[in-house]
């Protein structure tokens, strides 16, 4: 009886230390996992390094020192009084930058890019770009802000410079959801620029009455919106010369 007792101990014993080792494994995991969530996160966000490239009216040419060090990037984006302040780049498909930063280098936050179909000196009436939405509002993560009204009457103006030192003014003046295999909103081939200013206004969550007509350009911010499998919230604006 003593052996059976001793032998009993030493099974709690060891399933005690097993728990214990179990537990700790867990706790370290998760530990990893929320610091992993959140360096992801916080690099998605435009870092100092970065911003020393971005244009401004009285140095439009501090962009070409990013060209130098990546011949895709064609543009900045900017949204006045939201955390959408980044480069933009354009290659041949729209899967490069899914993961790639815009210095080249894997990040799950992907960089901002034009849609491949698009030209890259934004001379086409309508331009769409995409940025992945993090959580934390970094990319395009605070394009789904707009759907609140408030929101959006608030933060309605934004600039894009380009490459070649041009420089639009935008009024943004619809917001949409919608699904991410939709033709006449990401096919910028098809349809004409009246058909989709007409669609986006049938179907705006948000909208703002402005002078804008087939004969402006027009530029779609696009990013996911989690709550729908394959859905998408793109803000939309005009751009002025």
């Amino acid at each position: 009886m003593d052996s059976i007792a001793k032998w009993a101990r030493r099974g709690d014993a060891f399933i005690r230390h097993i728990s214990l080792l179990l537990a700790l494994c867990m706790l370290l995991y998760g530990t990893y996992s929320l610091y992993d969530n959140y360096s992801i996160n916080k690099s998605a966000f435009a870092s100092e390094r970065l911003l020393q490239y971005k244009p401004t009216d009285d140095h439009k040419e501090t962009l070409e020192g990013l060209i130098n060090i990546n011949s895709d990037v064609i543009a900045w984006l900017t949204v006045d009084k939201t955390h959408i302040d980044y480069p933009i780049v354009k290659c041949k498909n729209n899967l490069e930058y899914i993961n790639k930063n815009v210095y080249g280098n894997f990040q799950l936050s992907g960089a901002i890019f034009l849609n491949s179909l698009n030209k890259p000196d934004f001379s086409d009436p309508y331009n769409v770009v995409f940025g992945h939405h993090m959580e934390n509002g970094a990319m395009f993560g605070d394009i789904t802000e707009f759907t609140d009204k408030s929101y959006f009457n608030s933060h309605k103006t934004g600039t894009l410079f380009l490459k070649n030192k041009t420089k639009y003014n935008i009024q943004f003046f619809a917001c949409i959801q919608c699904d991410a295999a939709n033709v006449l909103i990401y096919n910028t081939t098809k349809g004409s620029i009246n058909q989709r200013l007409n669609y986006i206004k049938k179907h705006s969550i948000q909208y703002q009455n402005i002078n804008i007509n087939n004969n402006d350009k027009v530029i779609a911010l696009s990013t996911c919106q989690d709550a729908v499998t394959n859905g998408r919230i793109l803000l939309f604006g005009k751009m002025i010369r």
